[in-house]
């Protein structure tokens, strides 16, 4: 299977960013997280640029990471991000200090809600599922669930989804304020860049002001929690529950885990 890459085109001040994996169900390698991470990073610099707009690429939004795939970089203990890329999950370095509004659509699995957590606003189509599955497969989310997920949607909201992996729809992402709008497929792409002509079209030094205001007012909790993700990882991957969970992934079944 070919490598994952990242679209963007430039449509005024609006950068779109689409992942474009479309035959893996945009399942995420690392070629396509750094390629993402480039995408941010040309957001940060180029001046004209006011905003953007992350999608998909196919009928899905992402199936998640490619999980064989990622192994090393966890036990690395270090997102796969070279030195021009900006952390597209806002848990490493620099922050990108422009908005991003995220439009999802089909499947939206693990990365993909982190992804969207780390966005400024988010549009789901009528067909959008969504489920964090990483404890079906023996881990837990390392990429900003637990971290904003339940400031998102309240503690409750957040710990039914987290702690069961279930999945749910886009109603139910509406209800609990993961997602602020819900349309049809064939409006998703343009609603999401209407929104974000909107904001471009507002003073920029008062739109970055406002998302440097609102950042400092986020909990101090969450920098201090975001250092402990893949080193609070590290030792769970050396477990038979690991090795359960990607076995099944593989095989395709519910897993049996024995706590050890």
């Amino acid at each position: 299977m070919s490598e994952g890459k990242v679209t963007t085109e430039k449509r005024g001040h609006v950068l779109l960013i689409g992942l474009d994996r479309a035959a893996k169900r945009n399942a995420f390698d690392l070629a396509m997280f750094t390629s993402l991470g480039r995408a941010y990073a040309e957001l940060e610099r180029d001046p004209e640029l006011r905003v953007a707009v992350l999608f998909a690429h196919g009928d899905h939004f992402t199936g998640g990471l490619d999980l064989p795939k990622w192994t090393p970089v966890f036990e690395s203990g270090k997102w796969p991000l070279d030195e021009s890329g900006i952390d597209p999950l806002g848990i490493e370095g620099r922050r990108g200090s422009k908005p991003v509004i995220c439009a999802i659509q089909g499947i939206c699995l693990t990365i993909g809600i982190e992804l969207l957590l780390a966005t400024d606003i988010r549009i789901a189509a009528t067909t959008a599922r969504f489920a964090q599955i990483e404890i079906k497969r023996g881990i837990y989310p390392v990429g900003g669930a637990t971290l904003r997920f339940q400031r998102e949607v309240g503690w409750g909201n957040a710990m039914r989804w987290l702690l069961t992996g279930d999945e749910f729809g886009a109603d139910e992402a509406h209800r609990i304020g993961l997602v602020q709008e819900v349309v049809a497929p064939d409006q998703l792409l343009a609603r999401a860049v209407t929104i974000a002509e909107t904001i471009a079209a507002q003073a920029p030094l008062g739109v970055a002001a406002t998302l440097v205001s609102a950042r400092l007012a986020l909990p101090g909790e969450e920098e201090s929690a975001a250092k402990r993700l893949l080193p609070d990882l590290k030792p769970i991957l050396a477990s038979d529950d690991v090795r359960e969970g990607v076995a099944s992934f593989v095989e395709r079944r519910p897993a049996k885990f024995s706590g050890r």
